[in-house]
């Protein structure tokens, strides 16, 4: 396996620099290193996958080096548009290093949210006329590997990709703590929130350890599943599906339980919510300031105010809480006045190590959540 340290000393070798992305738990020994390693201005966590390829273009006109995104492979999609109308050599020719996680990769176990993406994984580079290797898991093949791809990227003038298998990089352990001390684990609120709910209240779960974490309450309370709907990829959209069921059932309560990551990947959704003001929309987020189903990198999360930028986009109520005491008086008021309104749950980073998983199917979650709302 590949040594985080041996494959960042090859990419400064060779002119590569600044990093930025949205984290993979197949690259997280990758993206810890570079937390660890790099000043902020050489790594920026981005927002989305497609805003790090406009930020690496910026960097490239601004110093004429080679820049590196990395990403999920679930994050392609969100990438298209800059890959194809900016940095394209058809309109900038602007070359970049994309590292992309490999998640679904045809003959390896994965979660049913990554099958079809691992499958059309390099079709889609293929169709978007991206160069692209699979990074061997070896230092000597690694170094030969990005010598060539890099060496293609500035012929060609245009983006290429290391497209990374499960187990390439050999474990790195974080140094940086990132620790605050709060109240809650995100467990414990979304169970003091959830029993608060109304038998006929509607939930969409936003991808991640959220939804895993709510069927596990149901499942210890042995409460049926169909007023669940548990999103389990789509990062960042949970809060749309939420309203347009909240839109087409104006007589129901629905609740999005949010992360901050997911909040931040399409912090525009939350303009169209507040724009649109459904009185039966209720916005949970738990923020705990990183991306944790896939390592724990940072987010901008703890540095910005949720309820202020609800508030500007048009939601009628935004509060925060941190503790039981705080969401048990929140809650009522939350769900009393007219919507959209917004509980930001300030919670402790971390998750149960034997945290199950969902073991309904999502085509099975949708059949009873579609019935649950046709009552």
């Amino acid at each position: 396996m590949l040594n985080c340290q041996t494959f960042f000393g090859l990419l400064n070798s060779y002119g590569v620099k600044f990093f930025t992305g949205v984290p993979d738990s197949l690259l997280k020994d990758f993206c810890a290193y570079a937390q660890d390693h790099l000043r902020k201005e050489h790594h920026v966590i981005a927002a989305n996958e497609g805003a790090a390829v406009a930020l690496a273009c910026g960097h490239y006109l601004a110093t004429g080096q080679i820049p590196l995104v990395y990403m999920q492979n679930s994050g392609q999609g969100n990438a298209v548009n800059p890959l194809v109308s900016l940095a394209d050599p058809d309109v900038y020719a602007i070359p970049l290093l994309l590292l992309i996680g490999w998640r679904g990769e045809p003959g390896k176990r994965d979660e049913p949210q990554h099958l079809k993406q691992g499958k059309i994984t390099l079709s889609l580079l293929n169709t978007l006329e991206i160069p692209y290797q699979i990074l061997p898991n070896a230092d000597h093949d690694a170094e030969k590997c990005l010598k060539q791809i890099l060496n293609t990227a500035e012929t060609g003038r245009l983006p290429v990709a290391l497209v990374v298998k499960k187990g390439t990089f050999k474990e790195y352990r974080p140094k940086k703590s990132q620790r605050c001390p709060l109240e809650l684990s995100r467990e414990q609120a979304i169970r003091l929130i959830a029993e608060q709910l109304e038998d006929d209240d509607i939930v969409v779960s936003t991808t991640g350890k959220i939804s895993r974490e709510l069927y596990e309450y149901r499942e210890a309370i042995a409460c049926d599943h169909s007023k669940d709907f548990l999103t389990v990829g789509s990062m960042g959209h949970a809060s749309q599906i939420a309203l347009g069921i909240a839109l087409a059932k104006p007589a129901r309560q629905v609740f999005c339980f949010d992360g901050d990551g997911a909040a931040i990947m399409h912090m525009g959704s939350m303009a169209t919510i507040g724009w649109q003001k459904p009185d039966n929309f209720r916005h949970i987020i738990f923020n705990n300031g990183c991306h944790e189903s896939v390592g724990g990198q940072p987010t901008a999360g703890l540095a910005i105010s949720f309820p202020d930028i609800a508030k500007a986009c048009g939601y009628r109520l935004a509060v925060t809480a941190q503790t039981a005491a705080e969401i048990s008086e929140r809650m009522p008021l939350l769900k009393a006045v007219p919507g959209p309104s917004l509980l930001e749950v300030k919670v402790r980073r971390g998750a149960r190590a034997d945290l199950g998983r969902p073991t309904t199917s999502p085509k099975q979650n949708k059949a009873a959540f579609m019935e649950f709302l046709a009552k």
